[in-house]
């Protein structure tokens, strides 16, 4: 290629010259050549995409090279010999002047492309000046978008003039003349007087004549135009290939054009050569190369714009479809072939490798401590191995269950019921657990053990106030988030500074539909988003047809700190090749399948091309996981009735789901009243299939409609990205405790809208009595929510997150308090956190040079004092954690007297008597006050000695009771019990 100025010229730069040369030495033999390629004048400038380092080289000979923003040496391809700089939204190119001038109208630009991205964007442009329509900050100018977004343009090159006069915007296009040929296409625009003239590989495809002139749009000075950069503000930048462009400061004839353009057979060899360059890292599916193939191939219907057919030498081991036989029994090489519609076939050697039991184990990566359930496959990764696994400890963690049976609606366990984890109590530390896979395939069964710590659960607090994430507009795609002032929902107020929390520079590098997700046992929060950024250009038709099949995934335990869940800068695919979309991920979990159940809108096309046009109506689908890092292949359908649905989101009341979805139709979807507003469903099973809206469904079976066109008659807007929260106890907007606000995206009208509701009142909605219809169903005033909220969540948080939030710091350990109180010689240390949440570990007692660590229980730790200590103080020490901060207790008395007691039952005369004996081991005389049912007695028992006291029951039957007795000795006491056994007599 000639990706740098010291690689060699490119193959079809030397072929013209070939072909011209050729022309000239046998002018004599043969018949004159054409004479417009004879008078071909020599371009401006001449950009084959040779580069170096920052410069795109201009190998015309007039040293008009071009500056490059944004591109690094990964930007340029090698198509056999054909450079090709490869834009991505992520780079133009500054054309210097002298390229084209002023003095007149005429002026020729060729430009060599190959594009599949409709959308707002520029292929090049003359004139600078960025702003918005029908501005002066809009520099004049004339341009070419080779593949367009807009309906009247819809994938057809769109070109024109653009000269501002008075209040017009001054732009002239040319008519519609139709879209790119497959491969690379030459776009020729030639200028001649007051005509534009479009021409497609030589053939004129659109015109049109205009008022204005050349001489207002050419910079006096500094940059003509640019490469891949639209002048119109909000426009993406470039996705496109390009290969090839030249300039002229004259008009070129219809034939001067066809003879300058690169050949038909040189384009084709430049897109056959980078066909195959894109197509490798395509069909290899989810293999990490042919070499070594397990899984399906994926081979896709056109690539680049252009048609292909598959063929394979051993269809019984890949098929033309790319499906890949597990069932062989040796390695086996096999050629899969690319037809293209125009062009050589491409060919690929594909090593499929046996099945292997063993492979299977290898794939299995357990995490080393857990604190989800974990996701015990049952189904080998690579080869479909049957999985069975056995724990060292089962009421740890769970085996699988040779004996499962799946649900007659919803999702099956894909874990039969391993790998649920049972957590040690908080405080009682983490557990190690052996768990053994075995993978049987065909008729090898082989073993492999994994060792799992289970992690204690986690300290838990109440909760005290709420945070949200979100993210703002179309054009700022970052997600932001906002915490309340307290334990009142409708106080809300940014965070961070204002700042985001997230930018994305992976993927789409847009981030849009935040949810969070507090995990089931309540220690960490999940966040999923959007993978999708509207901002950089990308039209809602593409969004919708090619967009990511990612969702972009984070947990953290501070809401402050967030971390990528697959250790990674990038999302997790999700959907299937033949999605369209992947959009407003949400997760819920599942009690009957111990698993987050994550559910998603998607488009879905018939088959990976993308190329049909029928059924690309939204639904609903959704996939499992347990620890956000692996999920369930393929997504299973969850809503299909043949219209368009998006944004669900999911509360579980009692026994029941109830979802709120919004209806994406443009009309009424069945019984749905009206399209763009929010409806009410409910099933007791949440994986159930929806396909059909009906106010008589069994949600035992699928999902009952009980509410529709929930908000639009309240706002006066369409809503979409509808949030159910339960408010917290204590919350001033929850005075019956059965709180719930219900949120509405007013996305045309700046953000969430609030509506107050009970559990009940949701719970209670039906076809005849409709929670929207109900007088209390009115919508909040504005305010209290966060500043141009869009798509976002609302989740109830602890006091010690609250405050991480709003310090914007990690999360700092919460005061405690501690009191010790003394009974005799026994002293109890009580300790409590001031956010009301868990305490544990241990209290230090210590008097004098004595000391004693106990373990907290319930939030208690008792010691016996042993003699000769007169006062004590207890110390909490806090946790290994670090949660909790240390507090000390003030010094308390200790009693000098030891006083022990026993009971015993005589009988006497067929009655019972209970006697008490005292013994006192102080050095003193003390005076013992005995408590009985049977009546009280005091005794004064010398130091070191003994007596007893006898109580008549005067019952033959008695049951067990207990005596309490109080010693005094001057001014100290010492209280203790001791039990009466039940008898009896006669």
């Amino acid at each position: 290629m000639s990706a740098a100025a010291t690689h060699p010229p490119r193959r079809r730069k030397s072929l013209a010259a070939g072909i011209i040369g050729s022309l000239a030495a046998s002018a004599c033999l043969l018949a004159p050549a054409p004479a417009a390629a004879a008078d071909l004048p020599a371009p401006t400038a001449h950009y084959d995409m040779s580069h170096a380092g920052s410069t795109l080289l201009d190998v015309s000979g007039n040293g008009r090279n071009a500056t490059l923003t944004g591109f690094t040496d990964g930007s340029f391809a090698d198509a056999d010999g054909d450079a090709v700089l490869r834009f991505r939204g992520d780079g133009y190119a500054t054309l210097p002047s002298g390229l084209v001038t002023g003095a007149d109208n005429d002026f020729t630009v060729e430009y060599t492309v190959a594009t599949q991205t409709a959308a707002n964007q520029f292929g090049w442009v003359i004139g600078t000046g960025i702003g918005a329509w029908n501005t002066t900050a809009l520099g004049n100018h004339v341009f070419v978008n080779p593949r367009s977004g807009e309906s009247a343009y819809a994938n057809q090159v769109l070109s024109g003039i653009r000269v501002k006069s008075g209040s017009s915007n001054g732009e002239v296009r040319l008519p519609a003349g139709g879209g790119l040929n497959p491969g690379f296409t030459t776009l020729t625009l030639v200028g001649s007087g007051n005509t534009l003239t479009l021409y497609r590989d030589g053939q004129a495809i659109s015109t049109t004549t205009h008022s204005s002139a050349l001489s207002s749009i050419v910079p006096a000075s500094g940059a003509l135009g640019y490469l891949g950069r639209s002048l119109y503000t909000g426009d993406a930048l470039l996705r496109a290939d390009v290969t090839d462009v030249r300039f002229w400061d004259t008009a070129l004839t219809a034939d001067q054009v066809t003879a300058s353009m690169p050949t038909a057979a040189e384009k084709a060899a430049s897109t056959q050569a980078l066909l195959r360059g894109d197509l490798l890292p395509i069909i290899r599916g989810a293999n990490a190369s042919l070499d070594a193939v397990r899984s399906n191939l994926t081979l896709p219907a056109s690539s680049n714009g252009v048609p292909l057919t598959w063929s394979s030498s051993q269809p019984s081991v890949i098929t033309s479809t790319g499906a890949v036989s597990r069932t062989i029994t040796s390695d086996t090489t096999v050629t899969i072939t690319a037809t293209p519609a125009s062009g050589t076939p491409i060919t690929f050697s594909v090593t499929v490798l046996a099945p292997s039991a063993s492979t299977d184990l290898d794939a299995i990566a357990l995490t080393s401590r857990t604190t989800e359930n974990l996701p015990l496959i049952t189904t080998g990764a690579v080869d479909g191995s049957a999985i069975s696994w056995t724990s060292s400890d089962s009421a740890l963690v769970t085996p699988t269950d040779d004996g499962y049976a799946a649900p007659a609606v919803g999702a099956a366990d894909p874990y039969r019921g391993g790998g649920i984890v049972n957590r040690p109590a908080y405080g009682s530390g983490d557990r190690t657990v052996t768990l053994t896979a075995h993978a049987r395939l065909n008729d090898t069964t082989l073993s492999r053990e994994f060792v799992v710590t289970v992690a204690e659960h986690a300290r838990t607090a109440p909760d005290a106030g709420y945070a949200s994430a979100y993210f703002r507009s179309d054009s700022d795609e970052k997600i932001y988030q906002a915490a309340t002032n307290g334990n009142d929902f409708f106080t809300f107020a940014p965070v961070n500074g204002g700042q985001p929390v997230i930018t994305s520079t992976a993927d789409t590098t847009g981030l849009r539909d935040p949810y969070i997700l507090r995990s089931h046992d309540g220690d960490k929060y999940y966040m999923v988003a959007t993978d999708l950024c509207i901002g950089c250009g990308t039209g809602w038709g593409p969004a919708q047809s090619q967009g990511s099949l990612k969702i972009e995934v984070w947990e953290s335990t501070d809401m402050v700190h967030w971390t990528r869940t697959n250790g990674e800068n990038t999302g997790i695919p999700i959907n299937k090749p033949e999605a369209g979309m992947t959009w407003a991920p949400e997760a819920y979990w599942d009690d009957a399948l111990q698993s987050y159940v994550v559910f998603f809108a998607s488009r879905m096309y018939s088959d990976a091309s993308h190329t049909n046009s029928d059924n690309l109506y939204a639904r609903m689908f959704f996939v499992l996981t347990r620890d956000f890092r692996t999920f369930t292949s393929p997504p299973q359908s969850w809503q299909d009735t043949g219209y368009a649905r998006i944004d669900s989101t999911v509360a579980k009341i009692g026994d029941s789901y109830y979802r709120f979805t919004k209806n994406e139709d443009s009309g009424a979807a069945g019984p749905l009243e009206a399209g763009k507003d929010i409806f009410l469903e409910r099933s007791t099973v949440l994986t159930a299939p929806t396909s059909t809206s009906s106010w008589s469904a069994d949600p035992a079976v699928t999902w009952q409609l009980t509410d529709t066109r929930m908000t639009s008659l309240q706002t006066g807007q369409a809503g979409e990205g509808p949030e159910i929260v339960k408010l917290n106890a204590g919350d001033p907007n929850n005075p019956s405790g059965d709180g719930y606000v219900f949120l509405v995206d007013n996305y045309s009208a700046g953000g969430y809208r609030a509506f107050l509701t009970t559990g009940a009142e949701i719970a209670s909605s039906s076809a005849t009595d409709r929670l929207s219809q109900r007088s209390g169903w009115k919508v909040r005033p504005a305010g209290g929510l966060p500043a141009s909220p869009r798509h976002g969540a609302f989740v109830s948080v602890p006091q010690t997150v609250l405050t991480a939030l709003h310090d914007w710091s990690a999360i700092t350990p919460v005061a405690s308090t501690t009191s010790a109180q003394a009974t005799g010689r026994q002293v109890t240390a009580s300790v409590a956190a001031a956010d009301g949440g868990d305490v544990v570990g241990t209290v230090t007692f210590t008097g004098g040079s004595w000391s004693s660590t106990v373990a907290l229980a319930d939030g208690r730790a008792s010691v016996s004092v042993p003699a000769g200590i007169a006062t004590v103080t207890a110390t909490y020490d806090g946790y290994r954690d670090a949660l909790v901060a240390s507090s000390t207790s003030a010094a308390v008395p200790v009693s000098t007297l030891t006083i022990d007691a026993s009971a015993t039952v005589r009988c006497v005369a067929g009655k019972g008597q209970a006697v008490v004996t005292v013994t006192n081991g102080s050095t003193v005389p003390a005076t013992v006050s005995i408590q009985t049912s049977y009546g009280s007695k005091t005794v004064v028992i010398a130091a070191g000695t003994s007596a007893s006291a006898a109580f008549a029951t005067r019952l033959s039957t008695f049951g067990a009771t207990a005596a309490a007795l109080t010693a005094t000795a001057g001014g100290d006491s010492f209280h203790t019990t001791t039990s009466i056994p039940a008898a009896t007599c006669g």
